[in-house]
């Protein structure tokens, strides 16, 4: 599986360079580590992130695409689907199959038709609207829910 994998990135970064999707960007970390990339993800539009650069590995395993990579923001972010150690916990970042805890569906977890595309698109959506039903840092998410709800009572527009 490791050649097919690092074909199947090598083609999915050339296709990144060749047509750039707004919101991120994506390179490798080292030229001769197709599994380590480094993406920097620009902070959405009317979200407290706006204007932000946001620093992050993506580190794919050698079975790519059966499984998923894992992604760790390197600049610190506040943010309730972001640990304190800046690991992101997202449903398509989870290993494939049913969840344990019985929270997610099969088909919000790793599918192998993901792509490093989906995988960005689906954060920059988590950066403007975070999950605090499941939340990788609960003074995050206590913080931005209890700020919103305030906003909200005070007729005070996030956006």
């Amino acid at each position: 599986m490791t050649e097919q994998s690092s074909l199947l990135l090598r083609k999915q970064l050339a296709e990144l360079n060749k047509n750039p999707v707004e919101g991120f960007s994506a390179g490798l970390v080292d030229d001769d580590d197709i599994y380590q990339w480094e993406v920097v993800v620009i902070g959405p539009q009317d979200t407290l992130f706006e204007g932000g650069f946001f620093k992050a590995t993506l580190t794919f395993p050698r079975d790519y695409p059966l499984r998923p990579p894992k992604m760790k923001f390197i600049t610190e972010i506040w943010h309730p689907n972001v640990a304190k150690n800046g690991d992101v916990c997202i449903s398509i970042l989870h290993e494939p199959g049913e969840d344990k805890y019985g929270y997610e569906r099969p088909e919000e977890r790793w599918l192998p038709i993901h792509t490093v595309e989906t995988i960005m698109i689906s954060v920059i959506s988590m950066l403007a609207d975070p999950n605090g039903d499941s939340p990788a840092n609960v003074d995050a998410a206590v913080s931005t829910f209890f700020h919103t709800y305030r906003c909200s009572q005070a007729g005070v527009s996030l956006s």
